[in-house]
C-alpha cells in the first residue's frame, strides 16, 4: 500500500496528464455523440423514405458493431486505406461519438415521439412555422425526457474510455497501470482506479441533474435542491405534455 501511494503522489504530473485526456474523450466524444443523436434523430423522423433509410442504416451498423473493432479499425485499418495516421484521441473521440451517437438518436426520437400530438397540433394552431413548433414547443419538452437517458449514455461513454489504453493513449488507467507494474501494488492500483472513475461518474451525474433540473424549470416544473442529489427517471410523456399544455 504505501509503496504504490508513495509512487503515484510522486508521479502526480503523469496523474494529471492521464486524467486530462480521459476527460478529453468523454468531453469531446459526448459532444460527437450529441451532435450525431439530434441529426439521426431527426433523420428518423423525416417524410423521406431515403432519409429515414440512411439515418437506419447509420444507426444499426455503429450500434451493430463492437466499439472495440471500431477504436482498432480508425487506428490501425484506417491508415493502410486512405494513407493517414490518426491520433489515438482523435480515433477514441470519433469512435465513441459514432457508437454513442447512434445509441442517443434513438433517445431522441423516442422523445420527439412521446410529446403528445395535441402539443403538435396546438402549435400548428399558433400558425407556428415547423422550425418554431420544434424550438419553442416540442423540444423543450422531448429535452426533458432524454436527459435521464443521456445521462446513462454519458456515464457509459466515461467507463469506455479505458479502451484507449488499446491503442497507446496514456490515459488514467493507462498511466495507473504504469504504476501497477512498477510497484507490483495491483489491490491498490485498481482500487484507485475505481474510485476515481467513480468520483469522475458522479460529478458528471450531479451536473446532468443541474441541466435536467433547469430543463424542468422553464416547463414550470420546479424541483427542490435536493433533486440534484437523487436518482430519477425520465418523466412521463403525459406529464410532460400536461405541464407545457399549460402554457399554450
Amino acid at each position: 500500500m504505501g509503496d504504490f501511494f508513495t509512487y503515484f503522489f510522486d508521479h502526480l504530473p503523469d496523474v494529471w496528464s492521464g486524467l486530462g485526456t480521459t476527460l478529453a474523450a468523454t468531453v469531446l466524444g459526448s459532444a460527437v455523440a450529441l451532435a450525431l443523436a439530434f441529426v439521426f434523430g431527426f433523420m428518423a423522423r423525416s417524410g423521406s423514405v431515403l432519409v429515414r433509410g440512411v439515418s437506419r442504416v447509420v444507426v444499426e451498423f455503429f450500434r451493430g458493431t463492437s466499439l472495440y473493432v471500431q477504436l482498432f479499425w480508425l487506428y490501425y485499418a484506417f491508415p493502410l486505406l486512405f494513407g493517414y495516421e490518426l491520433t489515438p484521441l482523435f480515433c477514441g473521440v470519433v469512435a465513441f461519438g459514432m457508437n454513442y451517437g447512434a445509441y442517443g438518436s434513438e433517445v431522441v426520437r423516442g422523445a420527439l415521439n412521446a410529446v403528445p400530438k395535441a402539443q403538435w397540433e396546438a402549435a400548428v394552431a399558433l400558425n407556428m412555422t415547423p422550425a418554431q413548433r420544434m424550438r419553442r414547443v416540442v423540444l423543450p419538452q422531448a429535452w426533458v425526457q432524454m436527459i435521464p437517458s443521456f445521462t446513462n449514455l454519458l456515464i457509459q461513454l466515461l467507463k469506455c474510455t479505458p479502451l484507449l489504453w488499446l491503442i497507446s493513449a496514456a490515459d488514467l488507467t493507462t498511466v495507473v497501470q504504469q504504476m501497477r507494474d512498477r510497484t507490483g501494488e495491483t489491490t491498490w492500483a485498481y482500487l484507485t482506479l475505481l474510485v476515481m472513475y467513480f468520483v469522475l461518474a458522479y460529478a458528471l451525474t450531479l451536473l446532468m441533474n443541474a441541466l435536467e433540473r433547469h430543463a424542468k424549470a422553464r416547463l414550470g416544473q420546479h424541483t427542490g435542491v435536493r433533486g440534484l442529489l437523487r436518482s430519477r427517471s425520465a418523466q412521463p410523456a403525459e406529464a410532460a405534455g400536461t405541464s407545457a399544455g399549460g402554457s399554450l
